[in-house]
């Protein structure tokens, strides 16, 4: 399973993605999580991305691309990964087409008022990773709290609304190129995020075996909220 979700901020990437990396054990490439974690470490990278991150803007491809090769090359990558946020630009795709293989392109449509919603109501655990909501599934089951590690949920900085509406439109500026890209070689997949993940999550995974992208053999039981 090599795929690329796609989505505007809000989209609900990493909660798909957390999906299929625990009931599959598949890698989980997350752009935005990297650059995260380099700004809170303060690493020259961080810094580097710090300005476009904070300000919504899209990070340099360059940037980007050599970040991902970088990933790719781990051994755990060869039984398949997901990337989640790349590629976001036309100049990204086709880099990562001379890179590696990609099965299928998942393109997570949402509305920008659910977006917005989603994300001022987004928690995140600071110690697993693992991604909550206040106002939608999945929620703590206590307050605020991750129901793994029992660690308090933090709020991202980039989630305040105004950036998210920045974000989204210059998500979908530069997206056409992409889904276009995707379309012209029959790997686009439109699925309809504003839904909950209770109605999309069976239908997608039916999708994705009955096409050969997925087989049916998970690790172990995920519960869809």
């Amino acid at each position: 399973m090599r795929i690329v979700l796609i989505g505007a901020p809000g989209a609900g990437k990493g909660v798909y993605a957390q999906y299929f990396r625990e009931k599959y054990c598949i890698p989980h490439i997350s752009t935005g999580d990297i650059f995260r974690e380099e700004i809170a470490k303060g690493t020259e990278l961080g810094l580097r991305v710090k300005q476009y991150v904070e300000r919504g803007l899209l990070v340099p491809d360059e940037i980007v691309i050599n970040i991902v090769k970088e990933k790719l090359k781990q051994p755990n990558m060869q039984r398949g990964f997901i990337l989640d946020g790349f590629p976001r630009t036309l100049v990204q795709a086709k880099a990562l087409d001379e890179i590696t293989r990609i099965d299928i392109a998942i393109h997570l449509l949402v509305s920008e008022e659910v977006a917005v919603k989603r994300l001022s109501g987004r928690r995140v655990c600071p110690k697993c990773g693992r991604v909550y909501n206040i106002y939608y599934e999945p929620k703590p089951r206590e307050d605020e709290k991750c129901d793994y590690d029992g660690v308090q949920l933090i709020q991202r900085q980039d989630d305040n609304p105004e950036v998210v509406k920045q974000r989204y439109r210059v998500f979908y500026e530069t997206l056409t190129p992409v889904l276009e890209y995707y379309t012209s070689t029959r790997r686009l997949l439109e699925v309809n995020a504003d839904k909950s993940l209770s109605e999309i999550l069976p239908l997608l995974e039916k999708i994705l075996v009955d096409i050969g992208v997925l087989k049916l053999n998970p690790c172990k039981d995920v519960k869809i909220d």
